[in-house]
């Protein structure tokens, strides 16, 4: 066994207690009359061995553990029945935030005492997708630590302990009432319209009373023995005090009839127990902490402090649900956001640094995130600006890392029969500023790959190019392609183009809008697109588009010029219907 002293500041250290279970912390205190001229950040100090067992029994009792106003410890505590929301993702991302920032530890822990509806692969999926965010935790069930286990269902039998504690100290009782009491007591209080809590009936039975239903083996659950009058108050770090009056709540079940812990008992146990100075958890339970501070309350422990944040909301003003579309991260990772993005966006509703600034890395956040400047008020999920701000940090990538990620994404699709190469990162290159997901990589790459041609020149929106003798334009192109001289341009990349088409301008007697709206239409198939030059140098790049899969129906640039010599002319002109020609095949 150990006392070490670490220092925090120049005349102050902390205390902490190794060798006898999990580290003790005791309050922070002044050195200088205990340790003179001292200028190391630690110091051990050995505890002789008749000492320890004088000690041993501060490990046992975590009440007498004190609170280190100086020492920050949070948790975040998902239920694995089901994918992770964004408002659990966003509770996990301000509580690492305000761990990093104060240079203290994240838990994460799992409660799971809803045995019928957790599962061990929701768990996985949840660790997964907060690794995914960069949220690493310090403890946790599948790394452990000092104030294991992790999961509330490995952890019964310390409920047991503190049960049986409140049973004994008169602050719990067993209650005898079957369903049907219940169900009665709140059909009377209905009817005189008060409030739906327990009326007591058995807080007050003799010995007697109680061991004659123990010896009839009557189920009972352990009840919390609520102050009939009085007040309770805390002061929320985001809200503000807070208080409830204590003859509205009734007397509460803290252990169901078959043994197991509810959940207001069982989370109060776990944070006292291990450790946690602050609860940073959503708004929807700050109803539960009268009951847990009741709780801290009975078994002498010291309570963390609390901060309840804001729901995020819909556009509708509404609790952000599965109608609203896309809820978990899960979904958002599958629909090509990336998780600087999701950390960046989610930091941003409900806290701001007071400045104009809307992006931060995860680095930034860690040294600007105060829990003083999270916003009481709900804030509005806005799909249009996190789809944006997603789209921002794509195009922040590195040209190879954001190839890597679309190739991957046009080969995993079934676009692309290989994820890398010359094309792969000359099309990421030419289509990248209409991706704002890599999911939205998939219609733009087929959509370049695609030859509507027909369809083109039928459409309303084709009729002034049409109009602008564009059947004499594609003549002259035609005729230039089968002279070579555009096949041997284009042989020499952008620049031979650029050169090419500077001498074919002249040659038409065009420029501008008039010369490059007819070689759109006649090599792309379509009005709008990307740089036509560059997307005429990347079609002929592809050549016979041996890497495209064969279902996506590319047709090749000398496929094209075939096409155009087959195209009737006259019939556009007078706006009959034109059947399509069969496309080439490769």
């Amino acid at each position: 066994m150990a006392i070490v002293f670490e220092r925090m500041t120049r005349m102050r250290f902390r205390c902490r207690i190794t060798g006898v279970g999990p580290p003790l912390f005791r309050q922070a205190f002044p050195m200088s009359s205990m340790l003179p001229d001292c200028h190391h950040n630690k110091i051990i100090c050995l505890i002789p061995a008749s000492t320890k067992r004088c000690l041993s029994t501060v490990s046992t009792s975590t009440s007498s553990i004190e609170k280190d106003d100086n020492f920050v410890r949070v948790r975040f505590a998902p239920s694995p029945t089901g994918n992770l929301h964004v408002g659990g993702a966003r509770t996990a991302l301000f509580n690492y935030l305000f761990a990093r920032s104060k240079g203290g530890k994240f838990l994460l822990r799992i409660e799971d005492t809803d045995l019928e509806r957790s599962t061990r692969e929701s768990e996985e999926a949840v660790l997964k997708d907060l690794s995914w965010l960069g949220l690493h935790w310090d403890e946790g069930p599948d790394i452990g630590g000092n104030y294991g286990p992790y999961r509330q269902s490995e952890r019964n039998a310390l409920y047991k302990q503190y049960a049986e504690k409140l049973l004994n100290s008169g602050h719990v009782y067993r209650c005898f009432c079957s369903n049907e009491e219940l169900e009665k007591m709140k059909e009377i209080a209905k009817l005189k319209q008060l409030p739906p809590v327990y009326t007591g009936k058995w807080a007050s039975a003799s010995d007697e009373e109680v061991q004659e239903e123990i010896r009839k083996g009557t189920p009972f659950t352990y009840r919390f023995r609520v102050p009939k009058e009085g007040s309770l108050k805390i002061n929320d770090l985001i809200r503000g005090e807070v208080s409830w009056n204590l003859d509205t709540l009734g007397d509460f079940v803290v252990m169901r009839s078959n043994g197991q812990p509810v959940y207001n008992f069982c989370v109060t146990v776990d944070d006292a127990t291990m450790a946690i100075s602050h609860v940073i958890r959503a708004e929807e339970h700050l109803p539960n902490t009268l009951r847990q501070a009741l709780i801290y309350k009975a078994l002498g422990f010291q309570m963390p402090y609390f901060a309840h944040v804001s729901l995020i909301l819909a556009p509708d003003k509404s609790k952000l649900s599965k109608r609203h579309g896309a809820t978990s991260v899960g979904q958002f990772k599958e629909m090509g956001y990336l998780p600087n993005a999701m950390v960046n966006y989610l930091a941003l509703l409900g806290w701001g640094d007071g400045t104009e600034n809307e992006f931060y890395t995860l680095e930034q956040l860690v040294d600007k995130f105060t829990i003083e400047r999270v916003n009481k008020h709900g804030a509005v999920f806005d799909s249009t600006k996190f789809r944006w701000m997603n789209g921002q940090y794509l195009k922040l990538l590195a040209p190879q890392e954001l190839a890597k990620l679309l190739g991957h994404h046009w080969k995993r699709t079934g676009i692309l029969m290989e994820s890398e190469g010359l094309f792969v990162e000359e099309a990421v290159e030419l289509l990248k500023d209409k991706v704002d997901l890599i999911s939205d990589s998939e219609n733009a790459l087929t959509n370049f790959l695609s030859y509507p041609l027909f369809e083109t020149l039928s459409s309303s929106e084709a009729k002034p190019v049409l109009g602008d003798s564009l059947s004499e334009f594609a003549n002259s192109l035609l005729a230039a392609y089968d002279s070579g001289e555009l096949f041997d341009a284009l042989n020499q990349g952008k620049p031979g183009w650029q050169n090419w088409v500077k001498s074919f301008g002249k040659s038409v007697k065009r420029k501008g809008k008039s010369l490059f709206m007819p070689l759109r239409v006649l090599l792309t198939g379509k009005l709008h697109g990307p740089d036509i030059g560059a997307s005429v140098v990347l079609l002929h790049t592809l050549g016979s588009g041996d890497i495209v899969a064969s279902e996506i129906g590319f047709v090749t640039l000398e496929e094209r010029i075939k096409l155009l010599k087959e195209v009737e002319w006259k019939s556009f002109n007078n706006n009959q219907t034109v059947l399509e020609p069969a496309i080439i095949s490769q």
